[in-house]
């Protein structure tokens, strides 16, 4: 334990003794979750729209009412001519060409039915899908409308229609920041412990001093502990602040769950992710291939977690790489007891698989560490 203690003493000094590698620690990660999930915000708005309105009747100026209140569209331009429309969409001013036949209003209330043309960009097909989807959203509700009016007019029960009551569990006001924050959150602790720890223990070798530290009775295991035991703390020391500074205060994220059960699995995590950066460091001999390595897994562990596209819609191989990346399952355990209050028995599945990372990663780690090299 003596020996520990030194070499935890003399981690700690270095860090603090080195600015820029504490800002880095400190300043940037508390900056970064400041910034980007206001700039990752993957809620689709502003999708400029150019309507083609043939009929210029009460009905379609309604729809075309119905359609710039949503929230969602922005009307760049009204006019009655296709090609106008349509070279809107050539020069991207417009996302969404909605064209409404002449006659619209007459056959609608002849016919109680009449059809709108849309023309979608589709070079953003994220944009262009959801975008269709909302649409066809708002002229549901337009249709909606009209039958409930056609109705009330003509006093009669033949018809019912079925009214919908929608709540917003876990998120009533369908806030994307309370969905980004907890994962921003998990991938930057994720990369001050694999980051910081490789590059600590490269750097090391570049200095030499980890020379006159093979030649010394420190044991592999009290140097490996030295090495992760300040990166355990810092990583706990960023969740924290992030948690009850920034998403608080800055975004109104109150945690509903236990608390003592997320830092109880964040402790299981920042070891088995200490272990990813302690492997790196095994295989690399200075900071810029550790970097290099360290980038190439902290991409595939970003892109495979399901931050930024849902699991689900991946294809199978996809589905089964994110269930063996680590990121994956602290991401959803942050938004399980943060947003949900979820329980030990809800996360009992990545509990385990943590744990599995933990020893697989930690141990071809020190296998993989040789004292005299």
């Amino acid at each position: 334990m003596m020996t520990l203690r030194y070499l935890l003493q003399k981690e700690f000094k270095q860090i603090f003794r080195n600015p820029t590698l504490l800002k880095m620690i400190l300043a940037l990660p508390i900056i970064q979750l400041i910034v980007l999930p206001l700039a990752a915000d993957y809620e689709i708005k502003n999708i400029n729209v150019a309507i083609i309105d043939q009929d210029r009747s009460s009905l379609s100026r309604e729809l075309v009412s119905k359609i710039s209140s949503s929230g969602y569209f922005v009307l760049v331009d009204y006019s009655h001519d296709f090609e106008q429309g349509f070279s809107n969409i050539e020069s991207d001013r417009a996302d969404v060409v909605i064209e409404i036949p002449l006659g619209f209003e007459k056959t609608l209330v002849r016919e109680n039915k009449e059809s709108i043309f849309l023309s979608i960009n589709a070079i953003n097909g994220t944009k262009a899908s959801v975008g269709g989807g909302y649409l066809s959203k708002v002229t549901g509700e337009f249709n909606a409308q009209l039958q409930l009016n056609w109705q009330n007019r003509q006093q009669t029960n033949s018809q019912s229609i079925l009214m919908v009551n929608t709540i917003n569990r876990f998120n009533p006001m369908l806030n994307y920041k309370f969905f980004m924050v907890p994962g921003i959150l998990a991938i930057l602790v994720t990369m001050i412990g694999a980051y910081m720890c490789a590059l600590n223990i490269v750097k090391e070798k570049e200095v030499g001093t980890i020379e006159q530290i093979n030649v010394t009775p420190i044991k592999k295991h009290h140097f490996i502990l030295g090495k992760l035991i300040p990166f355990w703390i810092i990583g706990v020391f960023v969740f924290s602040t992030g948690l009850f500074l920034v998403a608080r205060l800055i975004y109104g994220i109150i945690p509903i769950g236990d608390l003592l059960l997320l830092y109880g699995y964040l402790a299981l995590y920042l070891v088995a992710i200490l272990g990813v950066g302690l492997l790196v460091s095994t295989y690399s001999n200075s900071q810029q291939q550790a970097m290099s390595l360290a980038f190439f897994l902290m991409m595939i562990f970003i892109l495979m977690s399901g931050l930024f596209t849902p699991i689900d819609s991946m294809p199978l191989w996809a589905r089964i790489l994110a269930k063996l990346n680590p990121v994956t399952h602290f991401i959803e355990v942050t938004r399980m007891i943060v947003m949900k209050g979820s329980g030990f028995s809800d996360i009992r599945t990545q509990i385990l698989a943590t744990i599995g990372f933990a020893i697989f990663f930690n141990t071809w780690a020190i296998i993989n560490y040789k004292k005299t090299s």
